[in-house]
């Protein structure tokens, strides 16, 4: 009696509900991604074999590079919050369109008194401008030093927390510009910060 063949199917996988699992992960991780803040200035940074990664958020980074301190904070509320108390001190009204505009500028170093010009620049201008740095004369003018306060204040107001700070500077910049920036630290008590390096690998034994 002759063997009966079974006719051969091929198998055939449904791969729907696998692609949408890999677009749901792809696009979960796209938005929950932190963009890279470009730097005003080039700063090298020192390297080191310690490592600890920098915090996502609730964030206060100063940037050091070419005898000129950056101010950079986590958060476009308060940055926002950080803006209107520095323009009731400097006694400045920014409108709500260029509050906007500052909650969403993740780094700037200019004086308080051409903010509002730099705000009006059109991105890719703000890009090529030359930032000339925020003031820190300890005598005189130190912006610098008023800025952080407001922006710790608006942290505790909004969040209920305490920043973290964070010196990213130029392996080559010159000291007097880094101990200005401690100083102005430890008049406000703050004792404790972060130098902001790259990672380097561990010395041999």
């Amino acid at each position: 009696m002759p063997r009966v063949k079974v006719a051969r199917k091929s198998t055939s996988i449904d791969m729907t509900a696998m692609c949408d699992v890999a677009f749901l992960l792809l696009t979960f991780f796209i938005l929950t991604a932190k963009p890279r803040t470009e730097d005003p200035v080039q700063v090298d940074i020192p390297a080191s074999s310690v490592e600890q990664p920098v915090p996502d958020d609730n964030m206060l980074t100063l940037t050091v590079g070419q005898g000129k301190v950056f101010f950079s904070v986590d958060g476009n509320d308060i940055r926002k919050q950080t803006l209107i108390q520095m323009g009731e001190k400097y006694k400045i009204n920014f409108t709500p369109e260029e509050q906007i505009k500052f909650s969403g500028l993740p780094v700037f170093g200019v004086p308080i008194a051409q903010l509002k010009g730099f705000l009006a620049l059109e991105p890719d201008q703000r890009k090529e401008f030359k930032q000339p740095g925020i003031p820190r004369d300890t005598t005189n003018n130190n912006e610098l030093s008023d800025w952080i306060r407001e922006a710790r204040k608006a942290d505790v107001a909004l969040h209920n927390k305490a920043l973290r700070i964070g010196v990213k500077g130029d392996n080559k910049e010159e000291y007097p510009v880094v101990k200005d920036v401690i100083r102005i630290l430890t008049n406000q008590k703050i004792n404790k910060f972060n130098f902001i390096t790259s990672l380097r690998a561990a010395p041999k034994k």
